[in-house]
């Protein structure tokens, strides 16, 4: 796997997802992958320890979260943003 932002996420959209990173697409959208709530949560460790960020999530109120995870393009957006701002 290369190292760029979209890639990374990607492979551990898939990790969790049980598949491999070719068969994540970006329209894809974590339920329709199989992932519950605690598949997502561990997406969001792994993206803060990968890029050192902190990611605004809160699975227990997932409507105002500041990170979107509607799709594994909106969750590439988002964490390219977190990353941009932390400079």
């Amino acid at each position: 796997m290369g190292d760029t932002t979209e890639e990374q996420v990607i492979a551990i959209v898939a990790e969790q997802a049980m598949l491999s990173a070719s068969e994540v697409k970006l329209d894809d959208n974590p339920e329709d992958m199989g992932l519950d709530s605690l598949a997502l949560v561990e997406i969001v460790f792994s993206i803060e320890e990968t890029f050192d960020v902190s990611v605004p999530f809160n699975a227990n109120d997932l409507a105002s979260s500041e990170f979107d995870i509607s799709s594994v393009g909106k969750i590439v957006e988002a964490v390219k943003a977190l990353v941009a701002a932390k400079g």
